[in-house]
This record gives C-alpha cells, sequence and structure tokens, in this order.
C-alpha cells in the first residue's frame, strides 16, 4: 500500500562531514534549486539531502555550543569557576 510518502533515504555520508564541508555542501544545494536548473525528481532529492545537512549542522552547532563555557569572577575580580555559556543572556 502506498501512503503517499517518498521513502526515507539514508544520508551515511553526511555524519562524517565536518561543519565546513557540510554547510559548503548545503550552501551549493540552495544555489541549484534557487536557479532552477535542476529536474523535478533531481530536486526532491537534493532537497531531501538539503534537509539532511541542515540537520547535521544543526546538531554540530548544539555539540559545540555545549562545549562552550565562561569565566565567572568572584567580587575581587579574579576567576572563581566556570559556567556553561547562555548565549541568550
Amino acid at each position: 500500500m502506498n501512503t503517499g510518502k517518498a521513502p526515507t533515504r539514508t544520508h551515511a555520508d553526511i555524519k562524517e562531514m565536518t561543519f565546513e564541508r557540510a554547510l559548503k555542501e548545503l550552501e551549493a544545494i540552495v544555489g541549484r534549486l534557487e536557479r532552477g536548473d535542476v529536474e523535478l525528481e533531481e530536486s526532491i532529492a537534493i532537497y531531501e539531502r538539503g534537509e539532511a545537512l541542515r540537520d547535521h549542522c544543526d546538531q554540530l552547532l548544539r555539540q559545540a555550543e555545549a562545549k562552550v563555557e565562561k569565566l565567572t569572577l568572584g567580587p575581587d575580580g579574579r576567576p572563581r569557576g566556570i559556567e556553561p555559556l547562555d548565549p541568550e543572556r
């Protein structure tokens, strides 16, 4: 029975990409889609790959943010310790 959804494609190679490489490929995909120089089926396929690349970049950024810490200072201005960086503050 066909549910109307395209089969989920795995993009195993993306999991091994650096942030920079994944972002560069994502930018190339966006450029191709914006130019409209690809056939419909290929557009769908590269759009799906673009989503996977975006998710991978997002995950890598969240991991990097989790590693960033800021120094806390005591009343005397000397370093007291560290705490997680809260970019919303």
